[in-house]
């Protein structure tokens, strides 16, 4: 028998005033997959995307998380059950260095406040263990040497990378992705790509991710989510999402 998915989406609708921005979108995500949702402007992502982090309250359907509903829990309590989300315009505090943005994330499992981390009123066994656990995460991403470095003085592209070390940092058995690869060098996402596969695979991270870098998109996903005017109108592998007549039309208008 086939473990129990992880993230279990069912019928979701979101509405505004008379707009429907979700119309009855249901999927699944398993334990070490990666799914992306994909579509054209206005075609619901963002909405689902908020729906399943907490942003949003759906007006109908079922998100279960675990086996546990979480539609209707706010962004903080999705996060403490082990889903953690990082946003297309991240909040990093720019006066902070990449080092004390990271220790943000961290200081929840070492079980002390963050000034405590930063200032020494923690214990320093607890301490040395989150700075050792942040620098090992800003050189995963390819960003060790920035760790000293303000948030507010590093590039856009960097300021992501930071964002998604900070949400690795709970060791997160769900890690949604908002558009990742935005403001990075095509280096920078070969890099990004390689930390998204090794984190679903050797790590068993359930990945979902909203982007419109359709090259990372096909590297990368298991299976690849089309959305259009709030419908999913595909949910296949990559090779076969590329073929699909519908997937087409959602974005040319046309087969």
């Amino acid at each position: 028998m086939a473990d129990p998915p992880l993230l279990s989406v069912r019928n979701i609708e979101v509405r505004f005033g008379g707009l429907v921005a979700v119309a009855g979108v249901s999927f699944e995500l398993r334990a070490g997959e990666i799914c992306a949702l994909i579509g054209p402007n206005g075609a619901g992502k963002t909405t689902l995307f908020n729906a399943v982090s907490g942003n949003v309250v759906p007006d109908a359907g079922s998100i279960r998380f675990r086996g546990e509903e979480i539609a209707g829990l706010t962004p903080h309590e999705i996060s403490a059950l082990g889903g953690r989300r990082t946003f297309q315009n991240g909040g990093l505090f720019p006066e902070l260095t990449a080092l004390e943005n990271v220790l943000v994330g961290l200081h929840v499992q070492v079980g002390s406040g963050f000034l405590g981390l930063l200032f020494g009123s923690s214990s320093a066994r607890a301490e040395v263990a989150a700075t050792e656990r942040a620098r090992e995460l800003l050189w995963l991403m390819g960003i060790g040497h920035l760790a000293e470095q303000k948030a507010g003085e590093l590039s856009g592209g960097q300021q992501r990378m930071v964002e998604i070390v900070r949400a690795l940092a709970t060791n997160p058995l769900l890690l949604l992705l908002d558009e990742p690869a935005v403001g990075l060098s095509p280096t920078a996402r070969q890099q990004l790509a390689v930390v998204i596969r090794n984190l679903a695979r050797t790590r068993n991270v359930g990945i979902l991710l909203i982007e419109h870098a359709i090259e990372l998109v096909m590297s990368v996903a298991d299976r690849v989510i089309v959305l259009n005017e709030g419908r999913k109108v595909a949910d296949a592998p990559p090779e076969e999402v590329r073929a699909d007549r519908a997937v087409l039309e959602a974005y040319l208008g046309h087969a």
